[in-house]
């Protein structure tokens, strides 16, 4: 008798483990599934930002509001870094009868995120050609999958970031009030 309640105990306990897995699995699955698509809209929104920038050589407020807005609608915090780099022409020219060539090479003062947004507060950031943006977004809160990982699975990577995206380029034109 008792060997047959031992048995009915560890079957019932099998199942249950068995039901759990068949649900959370899928579950896990989807939500990973979801911080892949998220990760390629994250994607898709720096590219564009970038473009933008690119294309008309100005950083406003209002675009970069815009861009914030897009990646919070995500359902996401994320950590963003701009970093703004200026071509100072230095070229130190050495002339000869009708003909100059340049001595030393170009280089590039960069701003970085705080100073950006303490530029924007103040208005636009006119950009000219040849000064490069660079743009990297990552998540700072836990995914779903990141949560359910840890809930079921014990898999604890909470202090790490699953959705990241970089954009970089450089401005072709002079940028306009």
């Amino acid at each position: 008798m008792r060997g047959a309640a031992l048995s009915s105990t560890s079957i019932i306990i099998a199942l249950v483990i068995a039901a759990a897995l068949i649900l959370i699995s899928p579950l896990v699955t989807l939500t990973e599934r979801n911080d892949n698509v998220v990760q390629e809209n994250v994607k898709v929104i720096v590219d564009e930002f970038v473009a933008d920038v690119q294309n008309t050589g100005k950083l406003t407020k209002t675009k970069y509001q815009n861009f914030v807005e897009k990646l919070n609608a995500t359902g996401n915090v994320y950590d963003i870094e701009l970093e703004v780099q200026h071509l100072d022409e230095n070229p130190g020219k050495k002339t000869t009868q009708a003909n100059y060539t340049k001595i030393g090479e170009n280089v590039y003062y960069t701003q970085y995120t705080t100073q950006v947004l303490e530029s924007l507060e103040q208005g636009s950031m006119l950009l000219e050609p040849g000064d490069n943006i660079v743009v990297s977004v990552k998540n700072q809160n836990s995914t779903a999958a990141q949560t359910l990982n840890a809930s079921f699975l014990g898999i604890t990577n909470s202090d790490t970031y699953v959705i990241y995206a970089e954009g970089a380029g450089m401005i072709y034109v002079k940028g306009t009030e």
